[in-house]
């Protein structure tokens, strides 16, 4: 009987010390050694937002969506807005768009819709370690669906950057399941420059705002100088480990679902986690807006801290009654653009030299390769090694194989569309699972 009352309560001391600490766990704790991100850095964020919103909108000349202060889209800018209809379930709604003031052509992505079966195809069409590509896995039904997008729109993409000129941007982003088709968009477009006019690697951006996890962590890191994700507090799925299917197969037992994810995750070191290669990851750099605080009611003036992560990429569920609500554009909109006057109030409270940032420039280059050193140091498999520099231009990035390569192919599709499937196809070798691999004599000669 004694030995009966002590293990159960072992057990109940257990179960409670861990329901504490669930339970105490609040969502700025996953970024609390964060820097503070500038105003160089998250200017971007509350017009991205709004382009998003915009794939939402009826009527652009009357948005339902309008921030009542800041930044607002030109509807006479808007180059092409794509339906459900038009994509035929290939992807979600997107909309094409060229901001003349800050020199930026923008492909916004919507997020998912509920009411469409569509989407849930997309986000289906996985499994774990389904899809092998770039030297770490992806999601299949996003890595299709971002192929598709660039068969479609590549050409008008590339056109418009010659038009415009050398010091436009091309911007990819999305919310929600956009936000992981949109990061797999700036992935392939950094590895095939020269399909869009030889822009350089350094106007490529991606902001995926309340990201999928859609990439294996040596991905992740390796993209941070392209891709930047932004989370608000609590939002659940950058923070979930549980393939996008199985969440919104259950979606109508979400708390359940939370639940048991959190209860599963607490008995797995995050060693382990790290060194299985087909886990996914919200991709590239993080900035986490941080609004509500322990035991205190209410939001407070937010604040933007960022990383690029290697270990605590948002492990830990939050459970939070704000956990679905902080997963929402307009939320996300509103408290980005409610940070950046924040920041720009405390920098003209302050004005700090203009030495401070270059140093800053130099600092998120220095952070960059920190990280990509860490995730080698961890044996976080297919890491890449810091002496490959990822910030390096066009020419240096690709090898003079694959440069034969895209010559061939492209001698081949003269007069024609690129065919993003086929260009695929011929730098990548497909593995006995069905799996996207670089083909052996372009890595030999690497």
């Amino acid at each position: 009987m004694s030995v009966a009352c002590g293990v159960e309560c072992v057990v109940f001391f257990g179960c409670t010390r861990w329901l504490w600490k669930r339970c105490t766990y609040i969502g700025s704790d996953d970024s609390k050694t964060w820097t503070t991100a500038t105003i160089d850095e998250f200017d971007p964020v509350p017009r991205i937002c709004q382009a998003i919103l915009a794939v939402y909108e009826d009527d652009l000349q009357n948005p339902k969506y309008a921030p009542l202060g800041g930044y607002q889209i030109n509807p006479n800018w808007v180059i092409k807005r794509v339906t459900y209809e038009q994509t035929q379930g290939q992807a979600p709604p997107y909309l094409i768009y060229v901001d003349h003031d800050n020199r930026e052509i923008i492909l916004s992505i919507r997020g998912l819709n509920l009411a469409k079966e569509s989407d849930y195809k997309l986000l289906l069409d996985n499994r774990l370690g389904l899809q092998m590509f770039d030297g770490g896995y992806v999601h299949r039904g996003l890595l299709r669906s971002a192929i598709w997008l660039l068969n479609q729109e590549s050409e008008t993409l590339k056109n418009l950057w010659r038009d415009c000129g050398p010091d436009y941007k091309v911007v990819f982003t999305g919310h929600s399941l956009g936000s992981g088709v949109a990061a797999l968009l700036a992935v392939i477009a950094v590895n095939h420059l020269d399909r869009f006019g030889g822009i350089p690697r350094s106007n490529v951006r991606c902001y995926a705002l309340a990201p999928a996890r859609c990439m294996s962590l040596n991905l992740a890191v390796k993209y941070a100088d392209v891709i930047n994700s932004v989370v608000l507090q609590d939002d659940f799925l950058p923070r979930t480990p549980t393939p996008l299917e199985d969440i919104f197969t259950s979606i109508f037992c979400l708390p359940c679902l939370l639940f048991l994810i959190c209860l599963r995750d607490t008995f797995i070191s995050e060693d382990r986690n790290l060194r299985d290669p087909r886990r996914l990851y919200a991709p590239g750099r993080m900035y986490h807006i941080v609004e509500r605080k322990f035991c205190r009611c209410g939001r407070f003036p937010p604040d933007v801290r960022t990383a690029i992560p290697v270990e605590g990429r948002f492990e830990h569920i939050v459970l939070s009654c704000n956990a679905t609500s902080d997963h929402a554009i307009i939320w996300i909109e509103r408290e980005a653009r409610k940070a950046l006057e924040r920041m720009k109030e405390s920098f003209e409270a302050t004005t700090p030299p203009k030495l401070q940032r270059f140093e800053r420039k130099q600092t998120l280059e220095k952070e960059h390769m920190d990280a990509l050193q860490r995730a080698v140091t961890l044996n976080v498999p297919h890491a890449v090694s810091p002496t490959e520099d990822p910030t390096e231009d066009t020419d240096n990035l690709a090898s003079s194989s694959k440069d034969e390569e895209v010559s061939r192919i492209e001698s081949k599709s003269s007069g024609r569309k690129t065919n993003w499937d086929e260009l695929v196809e011929k730098l990548f070798n497909r593995n006995e699972t069905g799996n996207l691999v670089l083909r052996k004599d372009i890595l030999d000669a690497e």
